[in-house]
């Protein structure tokens, strides 16, 4: 499976200008063989806590603007955006996966980041989600979701891949180099890491959105601007990784 990782900036509480700038790096990323198209976390607002005017229902705009990329190009494409369901109270950070057929898959952030007051304004995720694509099973997460292992093992044996959507800072971003590979080295599984540049809400963003393979090796990364990166997700080569080196089956 080819995925494309889009590392985008992200104009501040506009989806419309997000959405103006992200269809032409979508259908570039489609033209270089993109299955799967990953957005950063909140894709279409930023990592904003004014639910109040940002939060949308499960068919609103930024839905609606996943599914058609999806139906038009023949892909998968995925990002995060606060979902609001009938009766809350608060949205959950939701990852919406869409598919070329008018699948539609949801996975609501299980660790809301409590530094920025997350917990107060968006609900905790319970379930995990993972979705076989082209051949491949993929489970996704969202930014702070990474420092928490456990929820990564406990997924591993179902996975081939990880895809971890995030809008996470320049001040920590060697956590993130860090966290991505060692949840690929642990888990024997690819990462897709795509992160956003730029500034939000006076946060600096370093990007550094990464393919990473089943051994550790990042195959593809990017640097502070925007940009597409490619790669190829390749089951059997978790498969081998695993058969080499069964560190899973001995997991306690």
């Amino acid at each position: 499976m080819n995925v494309a990782a889009i590392q985008s900036d992200i104009a501040w509480e506009d989806p419309q200008t997000n959405f103006e700038r992200l269809a032409p790096m979508i259908a570039r990323a489609v033209g270089g063989g993109a299955q799967l198209v990953v957005l950063p976390e909140m894709f279409a607002c930023g990592f904003s806590m004014s639910t109040a005017s940002i939060r949308e229902p499960a068919d609103g705009a930024t839905p609606r603007f996943l599914a058609r990329m999806a139906a038009e190009h023949r892909i998968w494409i995925c990002g995060s955006f606060p979902q609001i369901d009938p009766g809350a109270e608060r949205p959950h950070n939701t990852l919406l996966l869409c598919g070329p057929a008018g699948e539609a898959h949801r996975y609501h952030k299980i660790h809301p980041f409590s530094l920025a007051r997350e917990h107060e304004h968006y609900q905790a995720g319970t379930d995990f989600l993972t979705v076989p694509i082209h051949g491949a099973r993929v489970t996704f997460f969202i930014c702070y979701d990474l420092r928490f292992a456990d929820e990564f093992w406990h997924t591993a044996q179902q996975t081939d891949a990880y895809v971890v959507v995030a809008n996470w800072p320049d001040r920590r971003r060697e956590h993130w180099r860090t966290l991505l590979r060692a949840r690929a080295i642990e888990n024997q599984a690819y990462v897709v890491g795509v992160n956003r540049v730029g500034t939000g809400n006076g946060l600096d963003y370093a990007g550094d959105s990464a393919i990473i393979d089943p051994w550790g090796e990042i195959l593809v990364e990017a640097r502070k601007d925007p940009t597409i990166l490619l790669g190829e997700i390749d089951p059997a080569r978790v498969a081998d990784t695993r058969t080499k080196l069964p560190v899973i089956p001995d997991r306690r």
